[in-house]
Parts: C-alpha cells; sequence; structure tokens
C-alpha cells in the first residue's frame, strides 16, 4: 500500500511541537523564567485580563498549579492580579510592564526559531502549512477559534 504519509501527521505535529519548544527553552533560558511560566506569560500578555480558570485550560494544567505560578510571577513583579467588577470572586490576570519588555524579547526569540525551523521551505509550501495547519485546528476545535483566526480578529479590530 502506498502512504502519502498521513499516518505520521500526529508523530510529526508532536516531534515538531517538542523540538520547537526544545529550542525555544534554550534561547530564552536567559529570560530567568521556567517554561511554564513563560508559556503563561505569553498567555496573559495576548490576552489581558484573562482568568486563572480560563489559563488553566489554555495551559491544560489544573487551577491549583495556575494559582501556584501565578503567585509565584506575582512575587516577581510578572503579573498582576484584579478583580472583575461584575464578580469579585473571578480574578482576572494583567502582564506588568516588565512581562510586556520580556514579551517583545519573547516574541523576538520565537520569531528566530521558527526562521531556523523553516530555512528551505518557500514562502509558498509556509503559507500551505500554515493554512492546512489552521483548517485542521477549526476541524478539532469545538468551536473554539484558531490562533490565526484570534491574530486575523485583532489586526481587524486594530486597522
Amino acid at each position: 500500500m502506498v502512504s502519502d504519509g498521513i499516518d505520521r501527521l500526529g508523530f510529526l505535529i508532536h516531534d515538531v511541537q517538542r523540538l520547537l519548544r526544545k529550542r525555544f527553552e534554550t534561547r530564552a533560558s536567559g529570560l530567568g523564567l521556567s517554561s511554564a511560566q513563560w508559556r503563561l506569560m505569553v498567555r496573559v500578555a495576548k490576552e489581558e485580563g484573562v482568568t486563572q480558570a480560563r489559563l488553566a485550560e489554555l495551559l491544560e494544567i489544573e487551577p491549583i498549579s495556575v494559582s501556584r505560578l501565578v503567585d509565584r510571577m506575582e512575587e516577581g513583579g510578572w503579573i498582576e492580579r484584579r478583580a472583575d467588577a461584575a464578580d469579585r470572586r473571578v480574578r482576572m490576570i494583567f502582564p506588568t510592564a516588565k512581562a510586556s519588555a520580556a514579551y517583545a524579547e519573547v516574541k523576538s526569540l520565537a520569531g528566530e526559531v521558527y526562521e531556523e525551523s523553516l530555512v528551505g521551505v518557500s514562502p509558498e509550501d509556509r503559507r500551505v502549512l500554515i493554512r492546512a495547519l489552521d483548517v485542521i485546528v477549526k476541524n478539532l476545535a469545538d468551536g473554539e477559534a484558531s490562533s490565526l483566526e484570534k491574530i486575523k480578529n485583532a489586526e481587524g479590530a486594530a486597522a
């Protein structure tokens, strides 16, 4: 039987994600944040005012673990908690100026890692890859917006 490689799709996506994360963590180690902390910081920078419960969903970790992580990051001056005006029991998370500055550096490092990973991939193949992955996300997201849709929506709102 001739295979078009589809039987390797899950393994390839997993390997790419693992290798990208490893390369990025090596580069970002000088920022003084653990892997879990920079992932949380990026989410908070992209979604200012996100709740701790939503962070737990996004990071796929238990709410108590998010609470401890937020405690450490708040102590380090990376984020701040604020009560929701509509429900004072809900804690919303916002980046500090320190986190915003670090986010810009993290974004630059991520861009470098992405460029390294895509050496030898033509601009057209890059666009096809991103579109195909976005379709896969839409097919599996159960109504959640894909990252590409969120970026497009944010760009549209900024215009």
